[in-house]
């Protein structure tokens, strides 16, 4: 295992997450509560025996920074490390990361260990459940200088994702990115339990170091999946991995909503509850959640929240969160507070007309998504009542049918959305 590296990609803009993405970058989004959506690549590789490991960061990365240095402390008689690699401007170059592979190339100086001789690339903000080794054995036995992991997708899939063709033994031969057109890649298809499915890219490689750093120097091309990847098929031995387990690429809002609360399903895709296989994070030492006469019916509540006399339905209560008495929660999301706040702190707020954190009394929120430590005042209802799709208010915004509430966000008493 010390021959392999791991290197993660801190993630771009995420524009199409915003406004989850408005002060934090995409891998920092909190996930399922208690989570965030870069502990799934990391927990991929530590689960994997995979424990040498740079996450490379660029855009709104304080968040995660803070998050990564707070959570994975390795064993000092260990040779394994997790460590933050900003982006930085140097002599030669002062401009920042261009794009995944250029933020790889300017990184390969840091990556001299002789020892090491695989590198795989994972991207930082994709679900999903997967042991690295079996790619990496997979590499090994076919003599690859490439393996790129490959997840079966639908047809109507493949406007999204790089499409992969390959022979009998997967050595790729064809690669369409983003295909916008059915002729493109209407020979591509495979047959997987009666069905038509295409190879679609994950985002995730395996390099052999020799190969990566004679790709990555011979030109300067931005990106690895339209630019780097198309170049290898044709100059170096590329296979893919076929993947049938759990991926998702959560990159737009309703991907992220719906993903999240599939975790509430009696059978979820991803299976949280396995300790074979365990989701690393932040350990915060919180008390047991806490019920005062409460209706809870297919819902996640995670450490710390305090529900009051509330009627929870299909929804995820994130950690620290308060729920007044009175209130109901239907279909929705609350990624939870960042503290607590004191008698005397609450009290102080509300004779300045500020509301505790969390939903007051008496509220109705339905399809929302409450960001971190928000402050929602009694008789709130935030139910999108006229079926607006998207819309852009002062302190939310509705995407997808789905009303946002922005982080720190201040909602007073008796608004309704």
């Amino acid at each position: 295992m010390k021959e392999v590296l791991c290197v993660i990609l801190g993630g771009g803009r995420g524009t199409r997450l915003f406004p989850l993405t408005r002060e934090r970058c995409k891998p920092a989004v909190p996930l399922f509560g208690k989570y965030r959506l870069i502990d799934m690549p990391v927990s991929n590789c530590l689960n994997s025996g995979f424990n040498r490991i740079y996450i490379l960061t660029q855009f709104l990365s304080e968040s995660l920074n803070k998050h990564i240095s707070r959570t994975y402390k390795m064993d000092i008689f260990t040779r394994g490390f997790i460590e933050i690699m900003a982006a930085e401007q140097s002599m030669e170059d002062t401009d920042w990361f261009q794009g995944t592979a250029d933020a790889v190339r300017r990184c390969l100086k840091h990556f001299n260990d002789p020892a090491v001789k695989y590198i795989f690339i994972l991207s930082g903000d994709q679900l999903y459940k997967m042991d690295l080794r079996d790619m990496y054995r997979d590499h090994l036995n076919k003599g690859a200088e490439l393996t790129v992991a490959c997840s079966y997708v639908d047809p109507e899939e493949v406007s999204t994702l790089g499409i992969m063709g390959m022979d009998s033994d997967c050595r790729i031969n064809r690669f369409v990115e983003k295909p916008k057109e059915s002729s493109e890649i209407e020979d591509m298809s495979v047959k997987l339990r009666g069905g038509t499915y295409f190879m679609g890219s994950m985002g995730i490689y395996l390099f052999n170091k020799s190969t990566l750093i004679e790709l990555l120097t011979k030109d300067r091309k931005a990106d690895f999946g339209g630019e780097i990847i198309p170049e290898a098929i044709l100059a170096k031995p590329t296979y893919a991995f076929p993947f049938d387990g759990y991926w998702r690429d959560v990159g737009t809002i309703r991907a992220f909503y719906k993903e999240n609360l599939s975790l509430t399903d009696p059978m979820p895709p991803l299976n949280m509850f396995d300790e074979r296989w365990q989701t690393f994070t932040r350990t915060r030492y919180l008390p047991p959640a806490k019920f005062e006469n409460s209706r809870i019916e297919k819902s996640i509540v995670a450490e710390g929240a305090i529900v009051l006399s509330s009627k929870i339905v299909h929804s995820i209560i994130g950690l620290r969160f308060r729920v007044g008495s009175g209130s109901v929660i239907e279909d929705s999301i609350a990624m939870g507070c960042d503290y607590y706040e004191t008698v005397e702190k609450i009290g102080e707020d509300i004779s300045r007309d500020i509301p505790p954190l969390g939903v007051g009394k008496n509220c109705r929120i339905q399809r929302a998504i409450l960001d971190k430590d928000v402050r929602i005042g009694d008789n709130v209802r935030i139910v999108n009542s006229k079926g607006v799709d998207n819309f852009d208010g002062p302190n939310y915004f509705i995407r997808d049918g789905l009303v946002i509430i922005t982080k720190n966000s201040v909602i007073p008493s008796g608004t309704v959305i």
